[in-house]
């Protein structure tokens, strides 16, 4: 099986505390459909066990040039996969 191309291997980080989402990226997430108007994340394939922990998670995003919260790197489309404490990121543009 082939590796996936990725530009970026960018190291996940755990903070103690729940870290908080921008507003504009949970407009983003709600028009998708992954967040509920309450919002509730509803992400396919991610228990509510793993979704806690995935809150306290962040990376240092090589595209945006900042901490994001890993909720965010993961719907991001940028996100290729997750491999032992690395997320592999494409590094493209997420202009519009």
């Amino acid at each position: 099986m082939g590796e996936l191309e990725h530009k970026y291997e960018v190291e996940v980080k755990t903070s103690e505390k729940l870290q908080k989402l921008p507003d504009e990226v949970k407009d983003e997430l709600k028009a998708s459909g992954m967040m509920d108007d309450k919002g509730k994340l509803k992400l396919k394939g991610v228990s509510p066990k793993m979704l806690k922990k995935m809150k306290q998670e962040y990376v240092d995003c090589p595209v945006l040039k900042q901490d994001i919260q890993f909720v965010q790197c993961f719907v991001c489309p940028n996100f290729q996969s997750r491999v032992m404490g690395k997320v592999l990121c494409k590094g493209d543009s997420l202009k519009k």
